[in-house]
């Protein structure tokens, strides 16, 4: 029985007990064994850097402090064009509110291929004394993925409701976060088309703030990196700096924050100085 025992042990782990949530910010979701991490750093930028999402910026701050203050708020879903600071925002949001006495508000980040475990999380997280933004980066489900069935569960809380303590913030380049193909040969095939896809487009509907991003033009890409380049201490001039940063962006054949952020890692490595935001 012991050697049963021991045996089972190691295929299912006992759950880890929950963390100290007053001693980090944020936290990583694991599994196997179902265990919360502090994060000893978050990766992120302040939220003044963010150019180009001034509608986005403005309600996902004002969503996450009604929540921080205990007060009714929704769960939200950023999507749009690659690269142009959707999980910036959250990160940074998080941040702001924190920075304006939010309170006890943590930060958890969960994988996509861990969402079947987020009722554990969940029943972790019910009645503690903090309060959670449930994040979750890049989320999209293609043919044959069923773990957006145990999200939709979890949005809309089953019997017990979603905990009041908890809201899920995800971001995805998929408005509906299926593939347009998949959703399309749903509807071609079946006997009632607008039935067959209602179930998978469904799950965007349970996010109650939709935000879009969109493309950057030039101007704005050369905005983002003059700001970025002011924050950092480094010291160039715009008309260096504007050759060398459409030079760049030609060269990825692509342009987006992102691209921006990357234009400046470089220049900052050219120039020896250090990513540390001045203040």
């Amino acid at each position: 029985m012991e050697r049963i025992a021991d045996a089972l042990e190691r295929i299912a782990p006992s759950p880890s007990p929950a963390p100290d949530f007053d001693a980090a910010e944020a936290f990583v979701w694991r599994t196997a064994p179902d265990r919360l991490d502090p994060a000893t750093r978050v990766s992120r930028v302040p939220i003044g850097l963010l150019v180009g999402v001034d509608r986005a910026r403005d309600t996902l701050l004002e969503n996450t402090r009604r929540f921080a203050a205990g007060m009714p708020a929704n769960n939200a879903l950023l999507w749009g064009a690659r690269g142009m600071g959707k999980s910036s925002l959250v990160k940074a949001a998080h941040a702001a509110v924190l920075a304006e006495g939010g309170g006890r508000l943590a930060l958890i980040e969960i994988q996509r291929e861990d969402i079947p475990s987020l009722d554990r999380l969940m029943a972790l997280l019910r009645g503690v004394d903090h309060r959670f933004l449930l994040f979750c980066d890049d989320l999209s489900f293609d043919k044959d993925d069923n773990h957006y069935k145990s999200l939709k569960a979890v949005l809309d809380g089953g019997v017990e409701g979603r905990p009041d303590n908890v809201i899920f913030y995800a971001t995805s380049n998929r408005r509906h976060l299926m593939p347009r193909d998949m959703i399309e040969n749903e509807r071609s095939t079946a006997i009632s088309p607008s039935e067959a896809t209602e179930e998978k487009v469904s799950l965007s509907d349970r996010f109650g703030l939709w935000l879009g991003f969109h493309p950057c033009g030039q101007d704005e890409f050369l905005t983002i990196i003059r700001g970025y380049c002011d924050a950092l201490g480094i010291d160039i001039d715009d008309e260096t700096m504007h050759a060398q940063a459409i030079e760049w962006r030609q060269t990825r054949g692509a342009i987006s924050g992102r691209v921006a952020w990357q234009f400046v890692t470089d220049l900052a490595g050219r120039m020896g100085r250090p990513m540390v935001f001045n203040g």
